[in-house]
C-alpha cells in the first residue's frame, strides 16, 4: 500500500492509508498454520446517519499517535485472547458510500477467541484511536466533524469556515477538549482541512 503508514510488532500489524482497503491482503497478514479461525470485520460507509442522507465520510487523524494507539490495542488483545495474529487498518481521506473505512482481522487456534477479539478490537479502536470523521450530508452545505463513533456529538463546519487555515499546534490542528459524556476517537476536530 503505497501511501500507508504502518507499524508491525509481535504478530500485530497496524496501518493508516489513503488507499482502498483490501480484505484479502489483511487476511493474509494474519494467516498461519497455527490458526483454526480467521475473523474479518469490515466497516463500511452507510448512506444515512440519524435519518439524514450521507453523501460521503472524510477521515483524518493524528497519525503518529493513532498508530501507537492501534498497536497498543492490538498487542493487548493479542495476549488477552491468545491470538495467533491481529491486523488493523483504517482508511483516511474521503470514503464513499459502500466502501470500507476500517478492516480488522484476527487469527486464533479457535473461533470463539477470534470472534471475541475482533469485536473487542473494533470497540477499543472506536473508543481510543485518534481518528475523526466528517459527515457530508446530501443537500446540505458543509459537514459535521465528530469523533468516529456512532452517536458521538459533532460540530457543524460551514464551507466558508473550512476554507480558513486551521489553528495549528506543534503536532497538528488544535483540538478542543471533549465534552462531558462525549465518546469516540478523542475530541472533535475544529477548523481542520483534509489533505494538509
Amino acid at each position: 500500500m503505497a501511501s500507508s503508514k504502518e507499524l508491525i510488532e509481535e504478530n500485530c500489524y497496524v496501518a493508516l492509508t489513503h488507499e482502498h482497503l483490501d480484505a484479502k491482503v489483511m487476511m493474509d497478514k494474519v494467516r498461519s498454520p497455527k490458526a483454526g479461525a480467521i475473523v474479518l470485520f469490515a466497516g463500511t460507509t452507510r448512506d444515512n446517519f440519524g435519518g439524514k442522507p450521507v453523501k460521503e465520510l472524510q477521515y483524518t487523524s493524528y497519525e503518529p499517535r493513532a498508530l501507537q494507539s492501534m498497536l497498543s490495542i492490538c498487542k493487548t488483545i493479542l495476549h488477552k485472547h491468545s491470538l495467533t495474529s491481529i491486523a488493523m487498518i483504517h482508511r483516511l481521506g474521503v470514503v464513499p458510500i459502500g466502501e470500507e473505512s476500517i478492516l480488522i482481522t484476527v487469527s486464533s487456534p479457535h473461533r470463539q477467541a477470534a470472534w471475541r477479539a475482533g469485536e473487542e478490537a473494533l470497540e477499543e479502536c472506536k473508543e481510543k484511536v485518534e481518528v475523526w470523521k466528517k459527515e457530508e450530508f446530501g443537500g446540505e452545505e458543509g459537514g459535521i466533524w465528530r469523533a468516529n463513533r456512532d452517536g458521538a456529538v459533532g460540530e457543524r463546519v460551514d464551507e466558508d469556515e473550512e476554507k480558513k487555515k486551521p489553528d495549528m499546534g506543534p503536532h497538528g490542528p488544535i483540538l478542543r477538549p471533549s465534552r462531558p459524556g462525549e465518546r469516540g476517537h478523542g475530541p472533535v476536530v475544529r477548523n481542520h482541512q483534509l489533505g494538509s
